[in-house]
């Protein structure tokens, strides 16, 4: 399979987040893509149309870098049955036209995955989010889904997932998935047209 520019984008601004460190095994799973590590998610100003024409330059390296990506894998915490404030911040921007291209994650490919030390994953964060993303025009890949409950556990003290194990198979499967949507998107793009 063609190599991949990934944007990776984790939900969490914690330091020794769950879900960074699962973005960080997602790419351990897939050394044949180019993973790209966005940590500005805490930077970037509050959405406000009143700073959309020129937008602050934080928004302007987001844009930059998910329209550079062949698709983007989001993973994200579940704060008070939803997406965290700064996540849906982030998608905000993204979902604003900037000049003639249009939103930035329109018709893009993209994963939603999610890990939580509690018993039931992030399934209502996934839920909202995915119905967000439909909103954006976003492609999202719909099955399978992974929501890693109890990641504390499963997370070993090396950030890995257990070889083998059933949530390593199942990352997996998603990661196959967006690589497979993302070459699809590749070859209906019109020649020298770059999937957004």
């Amino acid at each position: 399979m063609t190599p991949l520019n990934v944007l990776a984008l984790s939900g969490s601004l914690r330091r020794s987040s769950l879900n960074t460190t699962l973005l960080r095994e997602a790419e351990r799973l897939c050394p044949q893509h180019r993973f790209d590590h966005y940590d500005g998610l805490g930077r970037l100003p509050h959405f406000n149309e009143d700073q959309e024409h020129p937008a602050p330059s934080e928004v302007i390296d987001l844009r930059r870098r998910v329209r550079e990506a062949d698709a983007v894998l989001i993973a994200s915490p579940e704060y008070n049955a939803s997406v965290p404030g700064a996540l849906k911040n982030a998608l905000d921007w993204l979902s604003r036209p900037a000049g003639e291209d249009g939103p930035a994650l329109a018709l893009k490919p993209v994963a939603v995955i999610g890990a939580s030390p509690g018993p039931f994953g992030t399934v209502r964060a996934q839920l909202a989010l995915r119905q967000v993303l439909h909103k954006m025009n976003a492609h999202v890949v719909q099955q399978p889904e992974f929501l890693l409950f109890q990641a504390h556990q499963q997370l070993g003290d090396d950030g890995r997932l257990p070889d083998g194990s059933p949530a390593q198979q199942l990352l997996c499967a998603v990661l196959d998935a967006l690589a497979r949507l993302a070459t699809r998107e590749r070859r209906q793009a019109p020649t020298g047209a770059a999937v957004r």
